[in-house]
């Protein structure tokens, strides 16, 4: 992990917190929507991250005019042997990069909803399971709304957590211009990966037996259901965001190379992990509040356990 970490830094410069929680989700199990303008790199942090563990990449641009099949596949007839042939969609990879997720149609975003819960796919009757790992990854634009279709609260719910990418400071963007290389001069050969999927499944198992105390449970417990009795916040969070953060927690105990879950670990990725799932009330919405700042504000009352 400390290898995958360092080679990953290297590259993605400036996003050392987002680098750590993306390769947390991995480990967990969970799905990550990916917020920030433009340019700041989501692909290449994706890519970056298939190429150093020698996972299959797949990168979909969503667009009004795309259909469910476009992601899952659909069949087709063969001539030659008289049969239906079934042609997998790009869905069919270890991580999948979801491009502008809310460009596409409702019906289209809904074509997810059974890979990234069930880890299967069912074209024409016939369920096919993806690969082990499987991680989604979508992009959202926070800046441009005009002609989207906001994803439903059932689908983002599906992710485990919600990253934001902010401008790097001056000299994260000065150390990205001084190994900038033009793609007409990049070497053809891919990097060497640090990792394989044999070992992050080693790591996943590693993971899920990670010890969370009964102590450690119960503060998970009042953290969520303390977002429910905020006056700010109109529809707090469910059951299955306290499981978000549970497994969550466990993974990062891994990166952190402990076989325990602190209290730290549960504030760490509280926030990524519910700051998405809050509905806030209309005037918490005026005075501008935001999600983050609900999920603070329930983790400064809850008590820390000892």
């Amino acid at each position: 992990m400390e290898r995958l970490i360092a080679s990953m830094e290297q590259t993605i410069i400036g996003q050392p917190m987002n680098v750590r929680l993306l390769i947390t989700a991995l480990l967990a199990g969970g799905h990550v929507l990916l917020e920030g303008a433009p340019g700041l790199g989501k692909t290449k942090l994706v890519r970056t991250l298939a190429e150093n563990i020698e996972g299959e990449f797949k990168r979909i641009q969503f667009t009004p005019d795309m259909m469910p099949s476009d992601i899952s596949g659909n069949v087709v007839w063969n001539a030659r042997t008289s049969e239906f042939d079934t042609v997998r969609g790009p869905v069919f990879a270890h991580l999948v990069l979801a491009d502008e997720i809310n460009r596409a149609g409702p019906k289209t975003q809904a074509a997810l909803l059974e890979a990234m819960e069930e880890r299967q796919v069912t074209i024409h009757g016939h369920t096919y399971p993806l690969p082990d790992p499987f991680l989604v990854v979508a992009t959202q634009n926070p800046v441009e709304y005009e002609g989207t279709y906001p994803l439903p609260e059932a689908q983002i719910d599906r992710f485990m957590f919600k990253l934001t990418l902010d401008y790097p400071s001056e000299e994260a963007e000065t150390a990205i211009l001084r190994g900038h290389v033009p793609l007409s001069v990049q070497s053809p050969n891919k990097p060497v990966p640090v990792s394989t999927i044999e070992e992050i499944r080693s790591k996943r198992a590693e993971a899920a037996g990670v010890i969370a105390e009964e102590a450690v449970l119960g503060y998970i417990a009042r953290i969520v259901r303390r977002t429910r009795e905020l006056s700010s916040v109109r529809l707090g969070a469910s059951p299955r965001a306290g499981i978000a953060v549970l497994s969550a927690s466990k993974a990062w105990a891994v990166l952190e190379g402990r076989t325990y879950v602190t209290p730290d670990d549960v504030k760490l990725v509280a926030v990524p992990a519910l700051r998405h799932r809050l509905i806030l009330s209309p005037q918490a919405e005026l005075e501008g509040m935001s999600g983050d700042e609900a999920v603070r504000e329930a983790l400064a009352s809850v008590p820390v356990p000892r």
